[in-house]
């Protein structure tokens, strides 16, 4: 009876069982954290038609600058208005985020308006710097007179 073939066989099962034996997941390894943003239910309009709006955000591992941006909308949902923007820090723990923006008393009140938040990443790629984005959230919110 000729070895050879069960010499191959038992070769190819050892690298089978060294390649599996690497590959078992580590169950002390925790999760990495999620990024996420959220928008708190109320916003604020000032006299002067200053918006400001709040939430919280978490983000991991940016190489660039990282802004929470956000905008808002009301009576007619195609036009946005941009309220400031945040820094972020993108270290995988929740932070808080505050924009306020001016906005002509004319276009914006009191009320139901709907609220988009981005964690934007501004990424180096060569001369460029690529928006990358980390969260986003739209929520409808009530803005309080203040």
């Amino acid at each position: 009876m000729p070895v050879r073939p069960f010499l191959g066989a038992a070769a190819g099962a050892a690298l089978l069982l060294l390649g599996t034996a690497g590959a078992a997941p580590s169950a002390a390894a925790p999760a990495p954290p999620k990024e996420s943003v959220t928008v708190d239910a109320q916003g604020h309009i000032a006299a002067d038609g200053t918006i400001t709006l709040s939430g919280t955000y978490r983000c991991t591992a940016a190489t660039g600058p990282v802004f929470v941006g956000s905008s808002v909308s009301q009576s007619d949902p195609g036009i946005h208005y941009g309220i400031g923007g945040t820094r972020a820090v993108c270290d995988g723990k929740e932070h808080h985020w505050k924009n306020s923006g001016l906005v002509t008393v004319e276009d914006l009140e009191a009320g139901s308006a709907h609220v988009e938040a981005t964690v934007m990443e501004l990424r180096p790629s060569g001369f460029l710097l690529l928006p990358v984005p980390h969260a986003v959230k739209h929520k409808d919110i009530t803005l309080v007179q203040d």
